[in-house]
């Protein structure tokens, strides 16, 4: 099939998962015909990176934003961005200056002729047009057991909530928030010390591994989609300071 992924150039955890899921969907004849690379925006919404930063010091503190700035400065200088993985494996890169959605976007995705768009962290709502563009739909990879915590976030509200499992869900996108049915899905148990930086990496992980599931459940068509009924589950937004303090009251760690 011919691939395009939709992702930002996240500094922190995505290279690494990056890598191993081109390196398996080639090693599954599958071509990557283009990466639509996004800019960074932690956390969904499309701000500015300094905006961004800015309400993270202030809604997680100077311990969070210092552990995240150090990690950023380090990660730069010593690990290859997923814009770099990227090229290492010669896929092409597309950078749009408008939305995903606008004509003049889908007018350059749709020059590839792709048959399925992969969504990773993806910072905006696909509309109808996009969405129907490709094949076979267009998917998205969100770290929890859908139909709960849909939203921003799963990997602390999960810990604030003192779930004792959480997973790792891949669905086929409509115009909702994460609310297409379910393709692939794993259940995941968290400990009593599990922090949101372990839950992070083991869901990123867990999540390469379902999209190339998926993708093979796709290509030989053999799909048993789980049902994501709108109006069920849980959905949750940013959080705010009065959030941070509970978790951190109640023993929960970053890091």
């Amino acid at each position: 099939m011919k691939i395009i992924i939709v992702t930002p150039n996240e500094p922190f955890y995505l290279s690494d998962n990056i890598s191993y899921l081109l390196k398996n969907l080639k090693k599954n004849n599958h071509d990557i015909v283009s990466c639509v690379l996004l800019s960074p925006s932690p956390y969904g919404r499309r701000e500015t990176f300094f905006s961004k930063s800015k309400k993270v010091l202030s809604v997680f503190g100077l311990s969070f934003f210092i552990y995240y700035t150090f990690k950023f400065i380090k990660t730069k200088l010593f690990k290859p961005s997923v814009k770099k993985v990227l090229n290492l494996n010669k896929v092409p890169l597309t950078i749009l200056d408008k939305s995903i959605n606008h004509r003049d976007s889908l007018g350059i995705i749709d020059s590839y002729k792709p048959d399925l768009i992969i969504s990773i962290l993806g910072n905006e709502i696909f509309k109808s047009k996009i969405l129907s563009l490709p094949t076979y739909g267009c998917i998205n990879l969100h770290s929890s057991l859908l139909p709960n915590f849909k939203g921003v976030m799963p990997s602390f509200w999960v810990l604030l909530k003192k779930e004792k499992h959480t997973g790792v869900s891949v669905f086929k996108m409509d115009e909702g928030i994460d609310s297409g049915p379910i393709i692939s899905q794993k259940k995941i148990a968290i400990s009593k010390n599990t922090t949101q930086k372990d839950l992070i990496i083991r869901t990123k992980k867990i999540g390469m591994e379902l999209i190339i599931e998926s993708v093979e459940k796709i290509k030989s068509g053999k799909i048993d989609y789980i049902n994501n009924p709108i109006g069920k589950g849980t959905y949750f937004s940013f959080p705010k300071k009065s959030d941070i303090n509970q978790f951190l009251k109640q023993g929960g760690k970053f890091f």
